[in-house]
């Protein structure tokens, strides 16, 4: 078995907190009054998730959603699906996407489309790290955490081939394609 690469620290533990507590007071502030549906994109999102609502102050409910996009390959984008879909109502509902990472824009572009054929009152997107020089398809990010560079990210709920979910921080690995 080949050895794993040694992740390199990108955001501490802290860092990744504070951002999280900023961003939880930006959606508390745009959602005062209100009680959004909360759509966790799986797997990366659920660390992220979980740690924000617990600094949300208002009602909200909360739901998942699991896409399948680059198959095996990490460049090119296959045809995205809905793997695993909605048990909640979207229609008239305020809508935030809870997303890890926002690479290419084309499985969230797919989602964003997705979502609003289903007719929610509002649509926004939480995410916690942007790579916008990966980015091949616009996508705006209402909330965002980190912008990082072109590296493959991992802890925090993102992996890499399933490893490098449990670290408490954000860091890369190098791979070699």
């Amino acid at each position: 078995m080949n050895s794993q690469p040694e992740p390199h620290i990108l955001f501490t533990r802290d860092e990744i907190e504070t951002i999280v507590k900023k961003l939880a007071g930006e959606i508390s502030q745009d959602y005062d009054g209100k009680h959004p549906l909360l759509i966790g994109v799986l797997k990366g999102s659920f660390i992220f998730m979980a740690d924000l609502i617990r600094h949300l102050n208002f009602p909200l409910e909360v739901e998942f959603i699991k896409l399948s996009s680059y198959g095996r390959g990490r460049s090119t984008p296959g045809k995205i699906k809905v793997v695993q879909g909605l048990r909640s109502k979207v229609r008239g509902r305020d809508i935030i996407i809870i997303e890890d990472i926002v690479d290419t824009g084309h499985t969230i572009a797919f989602l964003l489309d997705y979502l609003r054929k289903k007719k929610p009152a509002s649509l926004k997107l939480c995410a916690l790290t942007d790579k916008p020089s990966r980015r091949q398809v616009p996508v705006s990010i209402d909330y965002l955490g980190f912008t990082v560079p072109d590296k493959f990210i991992v802890g925090y709920g993102l992996d890499w081939d399933e490893k490098f979910r449990y670290l408490p921080h954000i860091g890369f690995v190098e791979v070699k394609d």
